[in-house]
């Protein structure tokens, strides 16, 4: 008998240790809502001209954040030669970026191209 409480007393610690070492599960995080509608576009415009960008509006109404490439200017034989986009009738490399509306860019491989970005 007496090695019978033994093994239901050791049995009954080591459920109550086992039920010790566990936690309530983590009430979950409630996703962000991401902003909508004009709040969203005053939060992209203050991040565009936080990066010294310019907020423009595009002919169809919408707007887009325009930044000058660091190579602006600077001649170029190929796309890989700009941080943007390789003008082909000047072969410089773009003064902005993006590049709205059609134009005429050199690839990275070298060939001219028209490219349009609405």
């Amino acid at each position: 008998m007496r090695i019978r409480c033994r093994s239901e007393a050791l049995a009954a610690l080591i459920v109550v240790l086992a039920l010790a070492g566990c936690k309530p599960a983590a009430p979950k995080a409630e996703p962000a809502l991401l902003p909508v509608g004009a709040a969203r576009e005053a939060l992209e415009q203050a991040a565009c001209e936080a990066r010294d960008g310019r907020w423009m509006q595009r002919g169809g109404g919408g707007f887009f954040c325009a930044t000058q490439p660091a190579d602006g200017g600077k001649s170029c034989r190929t796309g890989d030669d700009c941080i943007g986009a390789c003008l082909a009738r000047s072969m410089t490399c773009a003064p902005i970026a993006p590049l709205i509306g059609c134009n005429e860019v050199v690839t990275g491989s070298g060939l001219r191209v028209s490219e349009c970005v609405e």
